[in-house]
Order: structure tokens, then C-alpha cells, then sequence
């Protein structure tokens, strides 16, 4: 089941966001895919899934560190950006398996570097935008 959204702001966005991460926290974790051009919102997602889960510190792109973990108060949250990664062997040694059978909320960025290998019980999450300021969001569930 696909549900779209479109957000004007920041706080449409994190509002949408927060509703997932509750929703996905209720069930134990698991994980989010989020695709979309450079700049169309993935890690303002991102940030508001981290608020939603009581992160205290600021959630940043990884992009340069690949992986971030993030302690919340009801879960803990492990943020990856795979956009500069070649293959199986760069998964390997960020511990992507490891982090995908975790009890934590994964949130992949740049999925398609791992596609075959992200799990079919992931959220997907694509976003798109639709003038300067808006976007849309679609948000896709296995279940």
C-alpha cells in the first residue's frame, strides 16, 4: 500500500516522518528506505523520525561517515547513507548486515547501492519535489 503527501515545510515533513518511526518503533523497528534526488529532503526525514524516537543530538547526512547511530528514548536509530559505496565488499565492512538484523530503526539512504540485498519487510520512501518548495512523499508498506 502506497500513501502520498504533499509537504510546503520542514514541519510537514518531520510530522509525517514522526508518524512512521512511531508506527514502525510499535512493531519492534526495521527498515526505511528513503530515495530521492541530492537535496530533496531524505536526511529532513530522517531528523524528524530521530525527534519522534526522542534523539537528543542533531542528526546530520552521513554521507561521509556512512553510518550513524543515534540512542533515542524509546529506540535507538541507525542512519546510512550508502551514496558513496561500490559494492558488496564496502557493505561488508560498514557492518550492514549487522545492522539490518539489530533491534533499532534502520533508515538507508541511497538504497539502490544495496538494492538486493535491502529486505522485503522494508518501508520504502520516495521523495520527489514538485516546485521549490514542496514536495512529495510516497510512502510504501509490505504489509
Amino acid at each position: 500500500m502506497t500513501t502520498n503527501h504533499i509537504v510546503d515545510d520542514i514541519t510537514d515533513t518531520w510530522r509525517i516522518a514522526a508518524d512512521l518511526a512511531v508506527a514502525m518503533a510499535a512493531t519492534g523497528g526495521g527498515v526505511v528506505t528513503l530515495s530521492g534526488d541530492l537535496g530533496s529532503g531524505k536526511t529532513t526525514f530522517t531528523q524528524g523520525m530521530a525527534r519522534a524516537l526522542g534523539v537528543k543530538r542533531p542528526v546530520t547526512s552521513p554521507t561521509f561517515a556512512i553510518v550513524s547511530e543515534y540512542e533515542g528514548d524509546t529506540m535507538r536509530l541507525i542512519h546510512m547513507d550508502l551514496y558513496r559505496l561500490h559494492g558488496p565488499d564496502d557493505l561488508e565492512a560498514i557492518g550492514f548486515y549487522d545492522y539490518l538484523s539489530s533491534e533499532a530503526l534502520v533508515v538507508i539512504e541511497w538504497p539502490e547501492r544495496a538494492a538486493e540485498l535491502i529486505p522485503d519487510s522494508a518501508v520504502k520512501v520516495a521523495i520527489a519535489a514538485t516546485d521549490e518548495r514542496s514536495r512529495r512523499i510516497g510512502i510504501t508498506v509490505p504489509w
